[in-house]
C-alpha cells in the first residue's frame, strides 16, 4: 500500500504540481481514506520527500544509462536534452517552485542531489569531451559545470521565462545550443551539426 500511495502521489504531483494536490485528492484517486495515507506518512511533507526520492532514483539510473549508451561527450548532451524534454512533457513547471516555497526539507534533498550527483555528471562530460578533442581544453571545468547546472534549472523560473511567453522546450534548446557551441572545438562543432540534422529528420 505504501508503494501505491507513493506512485500515485508522484504521478499527481508531476502532473499538477505539489501545492494544488491535496491529501484528500490523493486518497480519492486511490480509493482509500486519508487516514490510511497517514498510517504511512505523518504529513504531506513526508509524502513529498518520498516522491522526491523516487525522482532522484529515476534520474540517477537514467543518467548512468545515458553515459554508457552515448557515442561521445557531445552525443551525451543531446541524449540528456532528450531526457529533460521527456520529463518536461510529464511535469508541471510549478513543481520545483512549489518544493522551494512550501516543502523546504524535500527541496533540500532535491538540491543536494542536483549539486552533487548532477554536477558530477556534467563535470565528467566536460572532462570526457576534452579528452575526445570535442571541447576546448582551456575551459574551466568547475565554472562551466556550475553554469550548465544553473542554466538548465533557470528555465523553470516563471519570473524569468513566463509560461505564456516562451515554450520550455524551445528555451532548453536555445540554452543548450549556446552552451555547446561556446564549449566545442571545430571537431565538436561538426558533431553538433550532425546530431542536430539527425533530429530534424
Amino acid at each position: 500500500m505504501q508503494e501505491r500511495i507513493l506512485i500515485k502521489s508522484h504521478e499527481l504531483f508531476m502532473r499538477y504540481g505539489v501545492r494544488s494536490v491535496s491529501m484528500d485528492e490523493i486518497a480519492a484517486h486511490l480509493g482509500i481514506s486519508k487516514k490510511t495515507i497517514y498510517q504511512y506518512y505523518s504529513d504531506k511533507d513526508a509524502l513529498v520527500e518520498g516522491v522526491v526520492g523516487i525522482e532522484i532514483n529515476r534520474n540517477e539510473k537514467e543518467c548512468s544509462l545515458q553515459q554508457n549508451n552515448c557515442e561521445n561527450a557531445v552525443h551525451e548532451i543531446f541524449i540528456a536534452v532528450d531526457m529533460v524534454q521527456d520529463m518536461l512533457t510529464h511535469m508541471n513547471p510549478a513543481l520545483i517552485f512549489d518544493l522551494e516555497k512550501y516543502h523546504p526539507k524535500a527541496f533540500k534533498k532535491f538540491n543536494d542531489h542536483k549539486n552533487k550527483f548532477m554536477y558530477g555528471i556534467i563535470k565528467n562530460n566536460l572532462e570526457r569531451g576534452i579528452a575526445e578533442g570535442l571541447y576546448r581544453e582551456e575551459i574551466n571545468i568547475d565554472i562551466l559545470s556550475r553554469f550548465r547546472l544553473a542554466s538548465v534549472f533557470l528555465i523553470f523560473n516563471p519570473e524569468l521565462f513566463p509560461l505564456n511567453k516562451h515554450n520550455l522546450l524551445q528555451i532548453l534548446g536555445e540554452v543548450t545550443d549556446n552552451f555547446l557551441y561556446g564549449l566545442a572545438t571545430a571537431k565538436g562543432h561538426k558533431l553538433i551539426q550532425k546530431y542536430k540534422l539527425q533530429r530534424q529528420k
